[in-house]
């Protein structure tokens, strides 16, 4: 036993100094919003307890039960005949109780079994606000077989808050609030990051079977997710360091590698049997170097696969818990074991390891995230997760992490989430002629944002007005505008060259959008204006015709006698006639002319070659000589 103090104050001290220079603990929150009575309406922080099931990305509505006995929740309320239970339609109820005389969880447990929606534990001294966690004492954990079976959500609430609420209930005021997690996790963009911290070592109780079950039942949801690229996972593992003055103590030689650089405690707590703590640094180790080989080889999801293999082939009951039987798992998988052996390196040497180097500066907190103390914790999107470690509860956590309208498939299931475009199509705007809405889901609820259907983009308010733009929107249920057949004639208000709008045809007025009225251009005068001219409506136009024996002319919206324009049509085919023949004969003479020239000058070459002609000289005769051939 005293062995056993010993490390502890040593794992203490170790811990402490590794943290203390840089780093601070985090307590992560959520909203709650009181709605009436009016006079503590407002906004307050809670702070999400670390167990039960918060509904990150969601809101929970409820009123606020304080109990006259058992007020803090110790004991089961079974036993002061008391329930919480909601009858059907009713508002949830939420539990507040006071902090005090046993574990939170407790309270929650008792809390959740009387029906109560939601436990809020009001602070008993002014202080900023913790994070409620599970129990530490292993005695307290083997007690507490109610641990995994919390499911309600739970909120700190501070002392001046809670005294506002029982003041309030006190008067018989009935205090309706709203839990609210939507903002609990940043969701900055369309890609979840997120880090599991973990520990290889299966014997550490009911946390190490927590995590262990709850790989097993994430593994599928979380390599879908990273293979197709919504998520950004990475694996790590808490270590700490040997205090120099015990460096040369049993303790630390049986607990750490690298000359005490990194520790990990005793697996049974106890030295002399069992498998030591560098056992659990060393295969800690091996596991971040398998998840570094597998992530360069474009595989980084096999890590789930490896952890869960190796807690089932390997585990430290049966004694398997050795590198052999690491190794067979890693081959099993298709990863390089010498890769993985080069990444661990020597841990017997007094140098640092820079894999494990990099595991201790992640611990400490950067930015808005704090130091990483609890295990295990997963970190989403660089803030903290708090609650049960459940496959539901994870991933709605993870879901919430995502921009809206980016979330995959998963995160809008029915057991993940509720489609509020299913009722009244979530009061945004919709055509259903053409089956196009604006209301889009999503995980923290629905948004309204006129869509792209068919590559037509509809453009407007997204709640009471979308219309279709673009070059292809009369395509698509006429760009939304009016369309009109009669008599075998189609006319639209949807105009291609427009890019959006709608705009009544020639021959009609309206809106374009719910009715076009044909125009009257007889009644109205605007056609047919000329005194013989006789004018009659059609739909979408008008027809023009003139009285006795006249011809209606449309380009001069005149009547001409069909005399007169046949005289006047004669005529001009004759001057088009004369016209031709005067052409016909200049062209026939200039041709003549032409041969006459050409036949006049052969015949001259010709003659030329046998006999001068007058305009001719005698040109000198040039012999050769009979001597030069």
């Amino acid at each position: 036993m005293r062995t056993r103090v010993d490390f502890l104050v040593i794992f203490l001290v170790g811990f402490l100094l590794l943290g203390s220079c840089f780093g601070r603990f985090v307590v992560e929150k959520n909203s709650l919003k009181v709605t009436s009575p009016e006079s503590i309406k407002d906004v307050y922080e809670c702070a999400i307890g670390n167990f039960g099931v918060p509904q990150y990305g969601g809101t929970l509505v409820g009123y606020v039960v304080y109990p006259k006995a058992n007020q803090k929740g110790c004991k089961s309320f079974d036993d002061f005949g008391i329930s919480f239970k909601s009858k059907p339609g009713g508002m949830p109820t939420f539990l507040l109780v006071d902090r005090g005389d046993c574990f939170f969880t407790l309270k929650a447990w008792n809390a959740q079994k009387a029906g109560a929606a939601a436990i809020l534990v009001a602070d008993d001294r002014a202080e900023p606000l913790i994070t409620m966690d599970n129990p530490e004492e292993e005695d307290a954990q083997a007690q507490a077989d109610y641990l995994q079976n919390i499911t309600i959500p739970s909120a700190l609430i501070s002392q001046s808050v809670g005294d506002k609420i029982k003041g309030e209930l006190s008067k018989g005021e009935m205090v309706n609030l709203n839990l609210d997690w939507r903002e609990a996790l940043p969701h900055p963009d369309e890609r979840v990051e997120y880090e599991f911290w973990t520990n290889s070592n299966d014997e550490c109780g009911v946390k190490c079977e927590s995590q262990i079950d709850f790989v097993k039942n994430f593994k599928g949801a979380a390599q879908i997710l990273e293979q197709k690229g919504y998520t950004q996972f990475t694996p790590h593992y808490i270590t700490w360091y040997c205090p120099e003055a015990f460096l040369l103590s049993k303790q630390c030689k049986s607990q750490c590698i690298n000359h005490g650089r990194y520790c990990a405690p005793d697996p049974e707590q106890d030295f002399s049997r069992g498998y030591d703590g560098k056992d659990v640094v060393l295969q800690n180790l091996r596991q971040v170097c398998f998840f570094k080989v597998a992530n360069e080889s474009g595989k980084p999801w096999l890590w789930w696969d490896y952890v869960t293999d190796f807690s089932i082939r390997c585990p430290m009951k049966e004694k398997k818990y050795t590198k052999d039987c690491a190794d067979q798992v890693i081959q099993s998988l298709g990863v390089d074991v010498r890769e993985v052996e080069k990444c661990v390196g020597e841990p017997d040497a007094d140098a640092d390891n820079p894999l494990l180097k990099g595991e201790q500066d992640a611990q400490i907190g950067k930015g808005v995230r704090g130091d990483v103390t609890i295990l295990p914790t997963l970190v989403i999107n660089n803030r903290q997760y708090r609650g049960k470690l459940d496959k539901g509860a994870v991933l709605k956590a993870i879901c919430s992490g995502f921009q809206e309208t980016t979330e995959p498939a998963i995160c809008l299931s029915e057991d993940i989430q509720t489609n509020e475009c299913l009722e009244n199509n979530g009061g945004c705007w919709q055509d259903r002629a053409a089956n196009v809405t604006a209301c889009k889901d999503t995980f923290r609820g629905r948004v309204c944002e006129c869509p792209v259907v068919h590559g037509v983009q509809f453009v407007g308010d997204g709640y009471t007005h979308c219309e279709a733009s673009g070059a292809a929107r009369c395509e698509l249920n006429n760009g939304g505008c009016w369309k009109g057949i009669k008599d075998g004639k189609t006319y639209s208000a949807c105009i291609d060259g427009l890019t959006k709008g709608c705009s009544c045809p020639p021959g009609f007025r309206g809106d374009g959008v719910k009715s076009c009225e044909d125009i009257d251009e007889c009644k109205e005068k605007t056609a047919c204006q000329c005194p013989e001219c006789k004018c009659k409506n059609t739909w979408g136009s008008y027809e023009c015709s003139c009285s006795g024996n006249l011809l209606y002319m449309q380009e001069h919206d005149t009547c001409i006698s069909k005399d007169s324009k046949s005289s006047y049509s004669w005529s001009f085919v004759w001057v088009i006639i004369l016209g031709l023949a005067v052409a016909g004969a200049a062209g026939y003479a200039l041709y003549k002319y032409r041969i006459r020239r050409y036949m006049d000058s052969e015949i001259r070459a010709i003659m030329a070659q046998y006999m001068p002609l007058d305009n001719q000289g005698e040109g000198p005769h040039h012999h050769a000589s009979q001597g030069n051939v």
